[in-house]
């Protein structure tokens, strides 16, 4: 995975194994990151630059009104002073010597992501 955009991989990875619906997890290295955090109707970006230990990074997977895959996911990374910058995980984060992926699988349920007029935002929900 070294050199790989995070996203892409995890999403590459989740549509070979043909999930719908499930959660998942990293563990690992960047060479730098890209963070957002949604404030007023929109995101705004943080880029990081490494090397970076990936301290948490988890998310969801669910399917979009027009049937396809969607990922949300968070992340917290940390420096080499252990200073610790989190959000949402965006296209741009490049991985470093390794990330270790676990996707587990929500079996017989359904998630589905709709438009939210209020927030601008794809929401959540069991169906």
């Amino acid at each position: 995975m070294e050199d790989e955009d995070l996203l892409e991989k995890i999403m590459k990875e989740i549509e070979k194994a043909n999930i719908k619906a499930g959660f998942f997890n990293v563990i690992g290295a960047l060479k730098k990151v890209t963070l957002a955090y949604y404030k007023e109707g929109e995101y705004r970006y943080i880029q990081v630059d490494g090397p970076l230990e990936i301290a948490s990074c988890m998310g969801n997977v669910a399917v979009g009104e027009k049937g396809e895959t969607m990922l949300h996911a968070h992340i917290v990374v940390s420096d080499n002073e252990g200073r610790a910058f989190g959000g949402h995980l965006m296209k741009g984060a490049i991985v470093g010597a390794t990330a270790e992926l676990t996707v587990v699988e929500a079996a017989g349920i359904k998630l589905l992501r709709t438009r939210d007029e209020k927030t601008k935002l794809n929401l959540l929900k069991l169906r």
